[in-house]
This record gives structure tokens, C-alpha cells and sequence, in this order.
């Protein structure tokens, strides 16, 4: 799909959906100030209480503007079972979800099973798990915008499929965009304490600014052809 095609079907997204989407920000921004009012928290920092809703609606943006192009079964199958494996790999990478190390001590640990925490919305309510094997934690904005970007790469994955076979090549340079930032970001301050400490600090920062990028990327798919070549 080319630039300007994924740009026309932006500009002519309904208004109804744009009816939506404005809904929803009043929605959040009402979830925001109750939680404030009503709650003993105080609100320290306004940007990162707004970043989990950065996530949430650049990700619904993305995904309702996002039309697959229509394919064979086979190729929808594919495209799911890929933007299935691009979830979990995500989910990994952030610490979603992992394996219980070796040897841990579960007898030292009282919190086991499900617990549900309640920070400021977009942050909670956030559903962990702890078990023998594994644990997750489901923090709602990081699992609302991971779903986006699987669902851009099964969107990525058909429209690569019903160009040709060489588009694949495009598919998987666009999937992996996001790693070489990420890449970057470790190596260029693996050998700087002081620079550790200042991704440390802002690292909610920079993981939003990799997640816009990244849905931008899968969004307007460059090197991706589309189904006419475009």
C-alpha cells in the first residue's frame, strides 16, 4: 500500500468514527479527574498519566482507519498465526510475560495466583499472575497497544501476501522497524552510567515514542507494496 493511499484513507475516516474516538477521550479525561478526586493519590506527574491514553488511541486510531485488503482463508490464517507470534514477542520484550526463574523460592513469596492492582487508569487496573512456571502482569495500555501494532502487522502480512511473493521482504523490514531503535537506544548508552540513568528516567518516554513510531511505520508500511503494486 502506498503513502498516499494509507494518507486518503486517513483523511476519509468517518466522522462517526471520529464522533467515537472524541467520546473516548472525554471518557478518559472524566476516568482521570474521578480517579484523582476520588481516590488518596496524588497526581505527581501529568505526562505520564496521559501516555497510557497516547497508546490506547493512537492504537484504536490505527487500527479502525486500517482496512486488510480481502484475501484467501489461507492467507488470513497466516496473517493471524504471524500477528499472534508479533504479540507474544512484544509481550516478552516488555516484561508482560515471563518464565519463573529457576530455583526461585515460591516458599518466601507469599502473593501467588491473581492479584488485581488499581493505579490511574490507562496504568491499572492491572490483573497479575503468579505461578510455578510463569507470570504476567496485564498493564491495560501496553496490552492495548501491542494488540494494535499485531493487528497492523496481520494488516501488513495481507497486504504483502496479495501483492506477490517479494513484498514478504518488505513485510519483515517494516515488522522489525521498532527493533533497531531499541537496539540503538542499549548500545549507544551501554557504556555510560550516567546516560543508563537518564533512559532509566525516562523510559516511559521513549517506549511511547518507539510505539508511535512503530505504528506509524506499520501504518503507512514503507517498502510494502500494495495489491496494485502501489
Amino acid at each position: 500500500m502506498s503513502s498516499n493511499t494509507a494518507r486518503s484513507r486517513l483523511d476519509a475516516l468517518p466522522s462517526e468514527r471520529v464522533l467515537w474516538l472524541g467520546l473516548l477521550c472525554a471518557l478518559e479525561l472524566l476516568a482521570v479527574v474521578s480517579y484523582f478526586r476520588f481516590t488518596s493519590s496524588e497526581l505527581i506527574s501529568v505526562r505520564y498519566v496521559l501516555y497510557p491514553f497516547v497508546w490506547i488511541n493512537v492504537g484504536l486510531l490505527a487500527v479502525v482507519a486500517t482496512d486488510p485488503v480481502p484475501t484467501s482463508r489461507r492467507h488470513r490464517r497466516l496473517g493471524i498465526a504471524v500477528g499472534i507470534g508479533y504479540f507474544l514477542l512484544l509481550a516478552w520484550f516488555a516484561g508482560l510475560v515471563s518464565l519463573v526463574p529457576a530455583g526461585h523460592d515460591h516458599a518466601a513469596h507469599a502473593s501467588h495466583g491473581f492479584s488485581l492492582a488499581m493505579p490511574s487508569p490507562g496504568w491499572g487496573p492491572t490483573l497479575s499472575y503468579s505461578g510455578a512456571v510463569f507470570q504476567f502482569s496485564l498493564v491495560p495500555f501496553r496490552v492495548v497497544g501491542y494488540l494494535a501494532l499485531s493487528y497492523l502487522v496481520y494488516a501488513t502480512v495481507l497486504d504483502s501476501l496479495a501483492a506477490s511473493a517479494t513484498g514478504l521482504v518488505g513485510l519483515f523490514s517494516c515488522v522489525s522497524c521498532a527493533f533497531p531503535l531499541l537496539s540503538s537506544l542499549a548500545s549507544g548508552t551501554a557504556g555510560s552510567a550516567a546516560a543508563l540513568a537518564t533512559v532509566y528516567a525516562f523510559g516511559v518516554d521513549l517506549s511511547t515514542l518507539v510505539f508511535v513510531v512503530a505504528v506509524a511505520l506499520l501504518y503507512w508500511r514503507p517498502g510494502v507494496p500494495s495489491r496494485g503494486g502501489a
